[in-house]
Protein backbone atom coordinates (compact mmCIF):
# COMPACT_ATOMS: atom_id res chain seq x y z
CA UNK A 1 0.00 0.00 0.00
CA UNK A 2 1.28 3.47 -1.17
CA UNK A 3 0.87 5.37 2.35
CA UNK A 4 2.50 2.66 4.24
CA UNK A 5 5.15 2.36 1.66
CA UNK A 6 5.73 6.22 2.39
CA UNK A 7 5.56 6.00 6.21
CA UNK A 8 8.10 3.44 6.36
CA UNK A 9 10.36 5.62 4.21
CA UNK A 10 10.22 8.92 6.45
CA UNK A 11 10.85 6.68 9.42
CA UNK A 12 13.86 5.53 7.84
CA UNK A 13 14.73 9.16 6.43
CA UNK A 14 14.16 11.19 9.12
CA UNK A 15 12.98 11.41 13.32
CA UNK A 16 9.22 11.73 12.92
CA UNK A 17 7.25 11.00 15.12
CA UNK A 18 3.72 8.95 15.07
CA UNK A 19 1.98 12.32 15.84
CA UNK A 20 4.42 14.43 12.66
CA UNK A 21 3.29 11.11 10.52
CA UNK A 22 -0.42 11.76 11.36
CA UNK A 23 0.36 15.19 10.28
CA UNK A 24 1.97 14.44 7.07
CA UNK A 25 -0.17 11.57 5.93
CA UNK A 26 -3.28 14.06 6.89
CA UNK A 27 -1.86 16.38 3.63
CA UNK A 28 -1.45 12.97 1.41
CA UNK A 29 -3.33 11.85 -1.67
CA UNK A 30 -2.45 8.57 -3.16
CA UNK A 31 -2.60 7.93 -7.33
CA UNK A 32 -2.54 5.14 -9.20
CA UNK A 33 -1.21 5.62 -12.69
CA UNK A 34 -1.55 2.58 -15.94
CA UNK A 35 1.44 2.22 -17.72
CA UNK A 36 2.18 5.27 -19.97
CA UNK A 37 -0.73 7.23 -18.39
CA UNK A 38 0.81 10.41 -17.98
CA UNK A 39 1.03 12.39 -14.19
CA UNK A 40 2.28 15.53 -15.96
CA UNK A 41 2.16 16.77 -19.41
CA UNK A 42 3.56 19.17 -21.20
CA UNK A 43 1.77 23.03 -20.95
CA UNK A 44 0.05 21.81 -17.19
CA UNK A 45 1.00 24.15 -14.24
CA UNK A 46 2.79 21.12 -11.94
CA UNK A 47 1.06 22.22 -7.99
CA UNK A 48 2.41 18.85 -6.31
CA UNK A 49 5.48 16.83 -4.61
CA UNK A 50 5.28 13.38 -5.86
CA UNK A 51 6.82 10.09 -3.49
CA UNK A 52 6.64 7.46 -6.00
CA UNK A 53 5.47 4.53 -3.74
CA UNK A 54 5.45 1.66 -6.35
CA UNK A 55 6.67 1.99 -10.07
CA UNK A 56 8.72 3.76 -12.42
CA UNK A 57 7.95 6.99 -13.58
CA UNK A 58 9.77 9.21 -16.47
CA UNK A 59 10.69 12.91 -17.04
CA UNK A 60 10.82 13.89 -20.66
CA UNK A 61 10.19 16.53 -23.35
CA UNK A 62 9.58 15.95 -26.90
CA UNK A 63 11.55 18.32 -29.49
CA UNK A 64 9.78 19.34 -32.96
CA UNK A 65 11.14 16.56 -34.47
CA UNK A 66 9.26 14.03 -32.37
CA UNK A 67 12.05 12.92 -30.56
CA UNK A 68 12.14 11.89 -26.62
CA UNK A 69 15.11 13.58 -24.23
CA UNK A 70 14.45 11.76 -20.83
CA UNK A 71 16.10 13.73 -18.13
CA UNK A 72 14.81 11.82 -15.44
CA UNK A 73 13.71 8.30 -14.20
CA UNK A 74 12.12 7.95 -10.51
CA UNK A 75 11.33 4.27 -9.13
CA UNK A 76 10.14 3.55 -5.53
CA UNK A 77 11.37 5.77 -2.80
CA UNK A 78 12.35 8.56 -5.33
CA UNK A 79 10.51 11.89 -5.57
CA UNK A 80 9.33 13.39 -9.18
CA UNK A 81 7.67 16.76 -10.56
CA UNK A 82 8.82 19.74 -12.14
CA UNK A 83 10.11 21.99 -9.20
CA UNK A 84 10.36 24.91 -11.86
CA UNK A 85 6.79 24.70 -13.06
CA UNK A 86 6.37 24.89 -9.10
CA UNK A 87 7.91 27.38 -8.13
CA UNK A 88 7.18 29.51 -10.77
CA UNK A 89 3.59 28.86 -11.31
CA UNK A 90 4.31 28.60 -15.26
CA UNK A 91 3.55 25.97 -17.84
CA UNK A 92 5.67 23.42 -17.48
CA UNK A 93 7.75 21.56 -20.54
CA UNK A 94 7.88 18.55 -19.62
CA UNK A 95 6.29 15.54 -19.43
CA UNK A 96 5.61 12.59 -16.84
CA UNK A 97 4.31 9.56 -17.49
CA UNK A 98 4.50 5.58 -15.97
CA UNK A 99 6.31 3.33 -17.58
CA UNK A 100 4.93 0.60 -15.32
CA UNK A 101 1.62 0.51 -13.03
CA UNK A 102 2.39 3.02 -10.39
CA UNK A 103 1.49 4.35 -7.31
CA UNK A 104 2.18 7.76 -6.24
CA UNK A 105 1.67 10.02 -3.08
CA UNK A 106 0.67 13.49 -4.09
CA UNK A 107 0.84 16.61 -1.50
CA UNK A 108 0.09 20.06 -2.68
CA UNK A 109 2.43 22.58 -1.97
CA UNK A 110 0.83 24.61 0.49
CA UNK A 111 -0.22 21.74 2.71
CA UNK A 112 4.12 20.53 1.79
CA UNK A 113 5.13 23.99 2.95
CA UNK A 114 2.96 23.87 5.84
CA UNK A 115 4.42 20.50 6.84
CA UNK A 116 7.87 21.71 6.59
CA UNK A 117 7.32 24.51 9.19
CA UNK A 118 5.78 22.12 11.52
CA UNK A 119 8.15 19.00 11.43
CA UNK A 120 11.92 20.39 12.06
CA UNK A 121 13.01 16.61 10.88
CA UNK A 122 10.88 16.59 7.69
CA UNK A 123 11.98 19.87 6.55
CA UNK A 124 15.84 18.76 6.90
CA UNK A 125 14.89 15.37 5.45
CA UNK A 126 13.48 17.85 2.43
CA UNK A 127 16.61 19.86 2.57
CA UNK A 128 18.97 16.69 2.34
CA UNK A 129 17.00 15.61 -0.73
CA UNK A 130 16.93 18.88 -2.82
CA UNK A 131 21.14 19.09 -1.71
CA UNK A 132 21.14 15.41 -3.31
CA UNK A 133 19.48 16.54 -6.04
CA UNK A 134 21.81 19.54 -7.44
CA UNK A 135 24.74 17.43 -7.12
CA UNK A 136 23.59 14.52 -9.23
CA UNK A 137 22.18 16.99 -11.59
CA UNK A 138 25.49 18.82 -11.50
CA UNK A 139 27.39 15.27 -12.16
CA UNK A 140 24.79 14.29 -15.07
CA UNK A 141 25.52 17.64 -16.42
CA UNK A 142 29.16 16.89 -16.30
CA UNK A 143 28.92 13.34 -17.93
CA UNK A 144 26.38 13.93 -20.21
CA UNK A 145 29.32 16.99 -21.93
CA UNK A 146 32.18 15.56 -21.06
CA UNK A 147 32.20 12.23 -21.35
CA UNK A 148 32.07 9.32 -24.55
CA UNK A 149 28.78 7.13 -25.15
CA UNK A 150 30.69 4.19 -24.24
CA UNK A 151 31.77 5.72 -20.76
CA UNK A 152 27.86 7.44 -20.51
CA UNK A 153 26.54 4.01 -20.48
CA UNK A 154 28.87 2.10 -18.02
CA UNK A 155 28.82 4.97 -15.61
CA UNK A 156 24.96 4.54 -16.34
CA UNK A 157 25.12 0.99 -15.25
CA UNK A 158 27.58 1.45 -12.31
CA UNK A 159 25.47 4.32 -10.62
CA UNK A 160 21.81 2.95 -11.90
CA UNK A 161 22.17 -0.83 -12.29
CA UNK A 162 18.57 -0.96 -11.28
CA UNK A 163 16.99 1.13 -14.26
CA UNK A 164 19.05 -1.12 -16.59
CA UNK A 165 16.62 -4.14 -16.37
CA UNK A 166 13.27 -1.77 -15.81
CA UNK A 167 13.97 0.58 -18.46
CA UNK A 168 13.49 0.04 -22.13
CA UNK A 169 17.27 0.01 -23.54
CA UNK A 170 15.43 2.91 -26.41
CA UNK A 171 14.96 4.84 -23.32
CA UNK A 172 18.14 4.77 -22.05
CA UNK A 173 19.60 5.46 -25.19
CA UNK A 174 17.35 8.78 -25.02
CA UNK A 175 18.58 9.27 -21.39
CA UNK A 176 22.44 9.01 -21.97
CA UNK A 177 21.79 11.45 -25.34
CA UNK A 178 22.59 9.09 -27.99
CA UNK A 179 20.80 6.71 -30.74
CA UNK A 180 19.48 3.28 -29.82
CA UNK A 181 22.04 2.17 -32.61
CA UNK A 182 24.72 3.35 -31.19
CA UNK A 183 23.87 1.81 -27.26
CA UNK A 184 23.64 -1.68 -29.10
CA UNK A 185 26.88 -1.42 -30.44
CA UNK A 186 28.36 -0.53 -26.76
CA UNK A 187 26.12 -3.15 -25.22
CA UNK A 188 27.44 -5.50 -27.39
CA UNK A 189 31.19 -4.52 -27.20
CA UNK A 190 30.18 -4.65 -23.35
CA UNK A 191 29.24 -8.00 -23.24
CA UNK A 192 32.31 -9.28 -25.79
CA UNK A 193 34.70 -7.73 -23.36
CA UNK A 194 32.94 -9.72 -20.20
Amino acid sequence: MATDQFKRYLREKSDVTEADLNVIMSACQVKRLRRKQYLLQDGDIWKFHCFVAKGCLRTYTVDLAGNEHIIYFAIENWWAGDRESLTTGRPSIFNIDALEDSEVILISDANFERICSEIPSFKNMVNGILQKSFLVAQRRIHTYISLTAEEKYLQFLETSPHLNTRVPQSMIASYLGITRETLSRIRRQTVKKN
